[in-house]
């Protein structure tokens, strides 16, 4: 599998540019979007899903490029989960299921298999009876990734799966989608980058419409080598002061006053140490200071 995106362009009525560009090649494996709300994010998977049609440049899958007369052809490669997803709210969860197996065009036998495996990976089994309307948030995102699974797609496109769910779900969500990801393609989308430090080799991060990174977690993280910083201050005036100067991604209150984790380009201008780099404050970094960020 090869998803392959050349110079794409998204320009809607209103003049506004929601992807500017970008060039990016899919191929195994979890792949991690990152970026804030307004990034492109949600345009990108929908030009991926064939909901939108680029302004400018090119998709292919697999050699077979995005147009009309080969939507239907990808569209059986590809199972998606929207972060905005409704059910059918009267149906119970297994009807539900079933009657989108159907749409898909799974044969009875096949879709009822992959229901029963997929409700158990998703602890969902006590819960087949239940109607749509009677279920949690986290229970409804479970449900939606189930029918992105349905068709068994070879590209699955998965928008915030773990929103809602506790972190002993969240667990099982990530292992479900590494192991689907063995020999196939995932693009993962969220806003929780412990996620992706879990699941992910790879990341995408988008900015304005940008792609400001597309490489490794590790090369990520050192890009934000000398640019992460433990300071100790005093009290909480002095932290106060230091979030309007810098950039913070973590404190913590201790017996000497107050410790925080500061992003810069330079050292601070305060005691401080090098501080231990993680994926959120690698992506703090990259989306605060590299060039194409501004």
């Amino acid at each position: 599998m090869s998803i392959k995106i050349d110079d794409i362009t998204m320009t809607f009525k209103n003049g506004v540019t929601a992807l500017n560009h970008v060039n990016l090649q899919l191929g195994h494996g979890i792949y991690g979007l990152l970026g804030e709300n307004g990034a492109g994010k949600t345009t990108l998977m929908r030009v991926l899903t064939t909901i939108l049609k680029p302004t400018k440049g090119e998709v292919t899958l697999d050699d077979i490029t995005y147009s009309e007369r080969n939507y239907e052809k990808i569209q059986r490669k590809i199972g998606y989960l929207p972060q905005e997803l409704t059910l059918y709210p009267n149906l119970t969860v297994r009807e539900c299921l079933e009657y989108l197996g159907e749409l898909s065009g799974v044969s009875k036998k096949v879709c009822s298999e992959r229901i029963d495996y997929y409700l158990e990976k998703t602890s969902l089994i006590e819960h087949q009876k239940k109607k749509n309307k009677q279920l949690s948030g986290g229970m409804k995102r479970r449900v939606g990734l189930i029918q992105a699974l349905l068709n068994d797609p070879e590209f699955l496109i998965v928008d915030e799966p773990t929103t809602g769910l506790d972190p002993e779900e969240r667990i099982r969500i990530r292992n479900l989608l590494v192991a689907f990801a063995e020999e196939r393609t995932v693009l993962f989308s969220t806003h929780v980058v412990e996620d992706l430090a879990a699941t992910c080799n790879r990341l995408a991060i988008m900015k304005r419409g940008n792609l400001i990174y597309n490489g490794s977690v590790l090369e990520l993280i050192k890009e934000a080598e000398n640019h992460v910083w433990i300071c100790e201050v005093r009290d909480e005036m002095e932290a106060r002061n230091m979030e309007e100067k810098y950039i913070i991604s973590a404190r913590q209150i201790t017996e000497q006053g107050v410790k925080i984790k500061v992003i810069s380009q330079a050292k601070p201008e305060c005691i401080c140490k090098p501080g231990e780099i993680m994926l959120e404050d690698a992506y703090m970094y990259i989306t605060n200071f590299s060039n194409d960020s501004k």
